[in-house]
C-alpha cells in the first residue's frame, strides 16, 4: 500500500519496497527493476497515483518490489484489470508488467485489444524468449527449432514478433530496449510514460538459467555495435562499430549499405516516429540476420484515448437525456413479477 501523500521530492529509495527480491541471481529482471526505480522519481508522479498490475510469470512479481499500489492478477489478464482501473480512475498512472509467455499465449487476446482500444496505459513486456517460472519450456517468442524440455526435437511454432503484433493491433506507441543498456532503458521508460495512449515497450531480458545468451549478439561489447540500430527521431539510421553502415531504402525494400563513397549519410533513411509504415519495416528487422536489431521508439502517434472518448460520450448522453435514474431503468421495458 502507498504511504500517505507527501510533497517532498521523491528518490529511488521511495520506490524500493520492503520485500525481498526473489529472482535468480544474474537475472535481467534486476536491471529492469533498478532502472524503473531510478526513473520514476523524475516522472513527477505522486506515489499514490501509480499502480503496477501484473499477470503470472517471473516478471509478474514486479508489483511486490515497487513501493506503490499494485495488483498481482491472473495469467494473461493484467490488461483487462488495468483497463478497469484506468476507467475507474483516469488520473492514475497505470503500468502493466508482463512477460512474453504471459502476454502472448493465454493473454494474447487481451494484449491485442488493449493495443487497439488505446487506453492511456503503459505495458512493459519482459521478453526472454522462454518460459522461466515454469522451468524452461518454449514460449510464443522462442525461435523456430528451439530445443527445450517441452520441445526436445525442436519447436515447430513460428515465433511472434511483438512490435509487429502491437503495430498490427493499432498501438499508438511501440518501442524496444535491452536490459543491459541501462541509460537507453531509462530513456525509453520516460518516453513510455510521456505518451498519452497505449504504450508498448518490449525489453529484451536475459534468462541466465533457461535461455542464457539469447541476446548476446546485442549485448557483447565486441559485436553489439554491428548488430544494434539505435533509433533517433529525425536522424539517419547509422550503425556499426565505426559508424560506417546504414539503412537505405530501395523503393520500399530496405538494405544495409556501407558508407564507402557509393553511399553517403544523405542516402540513408531518416527515422520518422510518426510513420507507421516505416515502423513496420523496422519491426520486420527482428531476428533477421540481414539487418541490425532496432531499439528505441519504432512508432509514436497521438490519438484520442479510450477513457477520454468514453467520458465524453457519457457527458454527451447526460446533456441529451439527463442524469438518469437507475431504479427507473431497472423497472423499464418488459418486466415480470414472479410470485
Amino acid at each position: 500500500m502507498a504511504e500517505s501523500i507527501t510533497s517532498k521530492p521523491l528518490t529511488r529509495k521511495d520506490f524500493i519496497s520492503d520485500q525481498d527480491v526473489r529472482w535468480c541471481p544474474g537475472c535481467g529482471d534486476y536491471s529492469i527493476l533498478a532502472q524503473v526505480q531510478k526513473t520514476f522519481p523524475d516522472l513527477g508522479i505522486p506515489k499514490e497515483k501509480i499502480v503496477f498490475i501484473s499477470g503470472i510469470g517471473c516478471s509478474s512479481r514486479f508489483p511486490y518490489y515497487m513501493k506503490t499500489f499494485g495488483f498481482h492478477t491472473i495469467h494473461g489478464r493484467a490488461p483487462t484489470i488495468a483497463s478497469g482501473v484506468k476507467l475507474a480512475n483516469p488520473d492514475l498512472s497505470v503500468w502493466v508488467i508482463t512477460g512474453d509467455g504471459d502476454s502472448l499465449s493465454i493473454g494474447g487476446n487481451h494484449f491485442i485489444h488493449l493495443m487497439r482500444r488505446n487506453f492511456d496505459i503503459n505495458m512493459i513486456m519482459f521478453n526472454n524468449e522462454i518460459y522461466g517460472l515454469t522451468k524452461g519450456q518454449y514460449s510464443p517468442t522462442s525461435e523456430l527449432g528451439k530445443v527445450t524440455k517441452s520441445t526436445p526435437f525442436g519447436s515447430l511454432d513460428r515465433p511472434f514478433n511483438p512490435p509487429l503484433l502491437a503495430l498490427g493491433a493499432a498501438s499508438t506507441f511501440v518501442a524496444r530496449s535491452i536490459d543491459k543498456r541501462t541509460h537507453h532503458l531509462q530513456d525509453m521508460l520516460k518516453r513510455t510514460h510521456e505518451h498519452k495512449g497505449t504504450s508498448f515497450l518490449e525489453i529484451y531480458q536475459n534468462c541466465n538459467i533457461f535461455n542464457d545468451g539469447a541476446f548476446k549478439n546485442l549485448t557483447d561489447r565486441e559485436v553489439k555495435d554491428d548488430n544494434v540500430l539505435v533509433l533517433e527521431n529525425g536522424k539517419p539510421m547509422i550503425f556499426g562499430s565505426k559508424k560506417n553502415k546504414g539503412i537505405h531504402l530501395d523503393g520500399f525494400k530496405p538494405e544495409v549499405v556501407e558508407l564507402n563513397g557509393k553511399f553517403s549519410v544523405n542516402d540513408l533513411v531518416v527515422h520518422e516516429e510518426s510513420d507507421r509504415n516505416l515502423g513496420g519495416i523496422l519491426a520486420n528487422f527482428t531476428h533477421n540476420e540481414k539487418f541490425p536489431t532496432p531499439i528505441g521508439v519504432l512508432y509514436c502517434e497521438e490519438k484520442p484515448t479510450y477513457e477520454d472518448l468514453l467520458y465524453d460520450q457519457i457527458e454527451s448522453a447526460k446533456k441529451r437525456l439527463g442524469e438518469g435514474d437507475l431504479e427507473a431503468l431497472l423497472h423499464s421495458g418488459d418486466t415480470w413479477v414472479i410470485k
